[in-house]
Order: C-alpha cells, then structure tokens, then sequence
C-alpha cells in the first residue's frame, strides 16, 4: 500500500477498450491471465479520503501495467461486489471480482441480486468468489450459529445458480430455503455470472467442481495444487459433465530490493491466517510453517521463477496478492512481471 500523502483520485469514465479485449474478457474466463488482489490493506491507509476513488485509482494503475483482472476482498468495512462494480464500470480494459465473499450469514437471494448488479455494471467483467468463511470469526462477529459447511456449500450453490440465471424457482434445503416472492432476472446481467468457491479440502473441491465454475485457492502453494486441487476440482468437474474449471491461485509476491523487509511486512499481515485450521493443513501439506512463507519476494527474475511454479502446477490464473502493502515502483515492478507471465 501506498503510505503517506494521498493524492486526489482521478477517475476515469472512458478507457480505450475495443470489440476483441472486451470479447476476450467476457467470453474467455478460462485461460492463463494475471490479475491483482486489493484487500483491505489499501482500505485502511490512515491517509485515505475515499476508499471508492482510491480503489479506482489502483485499477487504473493494475489496467495500465497489462493486467487483466482486479479482485477485492470482504471484510467488516466495504461491500465487495459494491466496489468491484463500481471499478469495473469506471476502468473497463479489467475484469471484476471478489475473493472472496463469505456465504454465511449472507442469503443467497441478496448475494445474486448483488451479484447480478454488478455484472451488468461492469457489461459482463464480473466473477462471483465465495467461500465458507472462518467459523471462529464469523460465528461471533453475526451471533448466528454456524451451518454444517459442506452441507451448507452444496445448498448454497444449488440454490445460487437458479438465482443468479434468473430463475425464479424456489429451493428448499436442511440449511437455508430460498423463495423468491418477485422476478429476479436483472437486465443486463450477462453473460452468466461465473461462481468460483474458495475450496481446498477434497469434499469443498467436489462440490466446487461439480456445481461451480472453479476454485480461487489462497495460501495453496505450486505442490498442494499440483498433487491436491487440481486433480480433484478437475474429476469432479468432468465426473458432473461441466467445462475444465477456473483455477485462480492466490499468491502473496512483490519484487523488491528489500525481500527481508518485505517478509516482516507480509508476515504481519499473514499471520491471523496461521490460526485457521484449514490454511494451517495446505501450509503444512506445502512442506512449510507459516503463511508467510508462501510470499515470493525479490528480484524480476526471483518472482517470475516463483509465479511460473503456479501456472506449472496447473493454475489458470494468479491473483497476485499483498502488493497493496508496497510502494507504487514496487507494485508497478511486480505487476510488471505478473504481466509478462
């Protein structure tokens, strides 16, 4: 992140954006591409006047680098979708996205009519993460009693679809119902928005694969994709007669001259992820301790090597994560080689 004195945000309305590129990012969500990852890092900058104007800032910067999409996470502060619409429609030559959104407490009705919005904002730019989220977080943070996940995950998603395609039909589950009481097609809202699910464990992954579009793994490093998530989101997407599944691997990376700084600045920001039992099993399954040690840092020729690992081990797509920590010659040398990828 950009610490210091911010300066105004200049939003940008028009963009030279054709036909093809346009085409290419709607019509190709499958394929190997590099975007972006802003947390709420950038969100909690004590300089900040506008979180809006700032996030739209930094997708102008990732657009201008050659990068192809921007994803934003859900916290306690800002709405996701809300601002991934938002930017989406003020920086057209990028894709939108969320990574991610937890389902619970959130019903499925509100999450596609969130959803649906911001697809037609964005004129079909936008991807759909979501995930089940840390019990020990959420549980207290809504004072609601925490669904059986899996079971919960395979509702969600059988009663999302319908939703966000439009359909009206009511879905009656152990979990959660859902009963539209009006229409809930959104003009505008294509094509189908894509669902990618946060899943790393094999039951989360079958589900993924059979009734979503794909996963959007974080702190999953080149060996746990390699041996665990693709070949089990993979089976299960062809076993369900769906297409090869998006595969966006989150990866904490910044090219800088200073990978020890950069280690103690990550490693603080990483650390709550090392309490969590699910990020604990892929760090351990990657042969490693702790989150941070999954940051690849250093020089172009160090990141590149790091980054090419994730596409090698079957990647569609990296998110490339945390360098909204960094300076603005930092970010811009990192997405760099995240581009030239």
């Amino acid at each position: 992140m950009l610490r210091g004195t911010m300066q105004a945000a200049v939003v940008r309305t028009t963009h030279p954006c054709g036909p093809d590129q346009v085409k290419e990012l709607v019509m190709n969500p499958v394929g190997k591409r590099t975007g972006a990852f802003l947390g709420g890092t950038f969100a909690q900058d004590p300089g900040l006047t506008n979180l809006v104007d700032r996030a739209v800032e930094l997708a102008h910067e990732v657009a201008d680098a050659g990068m192809r999409t921007v994803w934003f996470g859900q916290a306690a502060d800002y709405d996701a979708s809300q601002l991934a619409a938002l930017v989406g429609r003020a920086e057209p030559r990028i894709g939108v996205g969320t990574s991610v959104v937890p389902m619970y407490p959130r019903h499925p009705l509100l999450l596609a009519a969130a959803a649906k919005t911001a697809q037609a904002a964005t004129a079909g730019r936008f991807r759909l993460g979501v995930g089940l989220g840390a019990r020990s977080v959420l549980e207290p943070q809504f004072g609601l009693p925490y669904p059986p996940q899996i079971k919960h995950l395979r509702e969600y998603l059988v009663a999302l679809r319908p939703l966000l395609d439009g359909d009206d039909a009511a879905f009656e589950g152990q979990t959660l119902s859902s009963r539209p009481a009006g229409p809930t097609a959104v003009p505008g809202a294509v094509p189908q928005v894509p669902v990618l699910v946060a899943a790393m464990g094999p039951r989360a992954l079958a589900a993924a694969g059979e009734l979503a579009e794909g996963t959007i793994p974080f702190l999953a490093g080149p060996r746990t994709l390699a041996q665990q998530i693709v070949p089990a989101i993979t089976e299960a997407a062809a076993a369900a007669g769906r297409p090869a599944p998006h595969i966006v691997a989150g990866v904490p990376a910044v090219v800088t001259d200073d990978a020890a700084a950069a280690r103690s600045r990550v490693s603080a920001a990483l650390g709550f992820y090392d309490s969590i039992p699910s990020y604990q099993k892929v760090i351990a399954t990657e042969g490693l301790s702790s989150a941070a040690d999954l940051l690849i840092a250093g020089d172009e020729d160090t990141v590149t090597a790091g980054l090419r690992r994730y596409f090698d081990a079957g990647a569609t797509e990296i998110m490339v994560t945390h360098t909204d920590l960094f300076d603005a010659q930092d970010r811009a040398r990192t997405w760099a080689v995240a581009r030239n990828l």
